[in-house]
């Protein structure tokens, strides 16, 4: 049995221009860098048994802050990247729409077998992506059957994990947060994922943002 302690990567300059970042390697921006720093502050005083991380520069600086002070490396899983968009990465969401439009709908209406304009790479469909993010934590937790992990991705793998473990379809609309920074808890039981707590930003408040700064 394992708790899985899932979490969103920091805020990033791309985040907040609403532009799509998918596989392009963005570092978090100041305002990240502070909230990975009062994640790692909040976190101190639970035992991790390991840190696992995307292999995206934004979610490996949000794993260092959680590593920093604990005798455990970060442990790099590219399979915990977020989806490959193609041609959309890098476009704010405006553009993409301007410019594909039929595209665009299909990818807001979450159309599972939908397939993305290639760009320097070949986009993922939705159903492909699915399968990826949750087989990859999945996979974490039965291959190392540990009790506590910290496992540190993007917000389109959060979703997935989310909809995977109340066994949410795609069809439904999406009823829950994925915050920058946060932490969301799971429990493997090792046949399945189940929510225990979601979208715990309270460490992001601005009295614990101001005691990070005063550190």
């Amino acid at each position: 049995m394992t708790e899985i302690l899932l979490i969103r990567h920091g805020e990033t300059d791309w985040n907040t221009e609403r532009r799509l970042q998918g596989h392009l390697d963005i570092a978090l921006n100041a305002e990240g860098v502070r909230q990975a720093q009062a994640l790692g502050h909040a976190l101190r005083g639970e035992t991790l048994d390991a840190i696992f991380s995307s292999d995206l520069g934004r979610a490996r600086q949000t794993a260092q802050a959680i590593a920093a002070g604990r005798a455990l490396e970060v442990q790099i899983e590219p399979g915990l990247r977020e989806r490959c968009y193609g041609a959309f990465e890098g476009l704010r969401h405006a553009d993409i729409e301007e410019r594909y439009p039929r595209e665009y709908a299909a990818w807001r209406g979450r159309e599972l077998d939908a397939v993305l304009p290639a760009g320097a790479q070949v986009a993922e469909t939705l159903r492909e992506f699915a399968a990826r993010a949750v087989g990859a934590v999945v996979g974490l937790a039965v291959a190392h059957q540990l009790r506590r992990i910290a496992v540190v991705s993007h917000g389109g793998v959060l979703e997935c994990i989310c909809r995977e473990a109340r066994g949410l379809g795609w069809s439904a609309p999406r009823d829950f947060d994925i915050r920058n920074a946060s932490i969301n808890r799971l429990h493997w039981n090792g046949n399945t994922l189940r929510v225990l707590a979601w979208g715990d930003v309270a460490h992001l408040q601005q009295d614990a943002l101001d005691e990070v700064d005063r550190g």
